[in-house]
């Protein structure tokens, strides 16, 4: 979040939601992350359906990278305990 603030409640996301200007806040992201808010707030539905809505919103412009060298595989290092 911008100056470092967290969004707490289900109603601190859905302020920052409604705060936001008008042509960011018709964007795609937004639209879901709101309508997750709205099912989670009036059903009772799962409240991690809202945090992925307005993580992937917050995260729209970050690019993932793929980075082949992060994790070493065990391929072919491996034994299993029959063939010891």
């Amino acid at each position: 979040m911008p100056r470092g603030r967290q969004l707490v409640t289900l109603e601190d996301a859905g302020n920052y939601i409604m705060r936001l200007p008008k042509a960011e806040h018709q964007a795609a992201e937004w639209l879901a992350a709101l309508e997750a808010l709205i099912l989670v707030a009036e059903s009772g539905g799962p409240t991690m359906f809202a945090r992925i809505g307005v993580m992937r919103a917050l995260n729209r412009h970050v690019e993932r990278v793929f980075n082949p060298d992060r994790k070493d595989h065990h391929w072919g290092r491996r034994k299993l305990a029959r063939d010891r």
